[in-house]
């Protein structure tokens, strides 16, 4: 593997059953990608694009092939390993933001620092470092309920950074957001990509946010149709 790849696919391949009929979801996809890469992972719904997502983030084990994060077998680990390697080095970021309500924006993305082992005093450092990067230094006490959808997207974004991960992946991060907000996000996006050399790999259907990425991966099918 190159020293240069954070996250690399290699022949993934996904089944599931009901009842008697296999449906393959994934056949066959390899790619990988690079540090500091922006990568859109685009397609219609139901090509395979969430679970695909789910597979490089340890979240299932495929049916076939092997996801490698940061040169460590990572998709065939076992479920504490792939626990440790996603906490260390994996950050999330949903269309939904799935902020814990009854905390605090600093809580909210000082807790995966907390859950890694760090001191909350440090933990909570991190938190108000992000905050302040991601225009909120001065919303930290305020719960999600007291945030507007685009703000709880950004701590939504600074949680998924706080842990300095290799890779931040990202589903439909926009998905739920105003055309002016959505557009916000996005520059933040690429401005969080540049300054903190973290790696992005984005599910999208936001035909904006796919052009502004170093790469775009074409799903069709459960397949690899087109890297442009």
């Amino acid at each position: 593997m190159s020293n240069s790849w954070v996250l690399s696919a290699e022949n993934l391949s996904q089944c599931f059953r009901e009842g008697p009929q296999a449906i393959d979801v994934l056949r066959g996809v390899s790619f990988h990608i690079e540090r500091g890469e922006c990568v859109a992972i685009v397609g219609r719904s139901g090509s395979g694009k969430t679970t695909l997502l789910h597979l490089l983030g340890g979240l299932e084990q495929p049916s076939q092939g092997v996801v490698q994060l940061l040169g460590e077998p990572f998709s065939h680990a076992s479920e504490a390993k792939r626990s440790q390697l996603r906490n260390r080095h994996v950050g999330f970021v949903y269309q939904l933001h799935h902020l814990l309500p009854e905390f605090t924006a600093r809580e909210n993305v000082a807790l995966p620092c907390v859950i890694g082992g760090l001191s909350v005093r440090e933990a909570q450092q991190r938190a108000d470092d992000l905050l302040a990067r991601v225009g909120l230094a001065d919303r930290g006490g305020h719960t999600p309920a007291q945030l507007s959808g685009g703000e709880r997207q950004r701590v939504a974004l600074a949680r998924a950074l706080v842990t300095q991960p290799a890779v931040v992946l990202a589903d439909e991060p926009t998905g739920n957001l105003d055309r002016d907000t959505a557009e916000q996000i996005h520059d933040l996006i690429l401005s969080l990509n540049k300054d903190l050399e973290t790696s992005f790999v984005i599910v999208t259907h936001e035909e904006r946010l796919a052009s502004l990425m170093d790469r775009r991966l074409r799903l069709e099918q459960g397949q690899l149709v087109a890297s442009e």
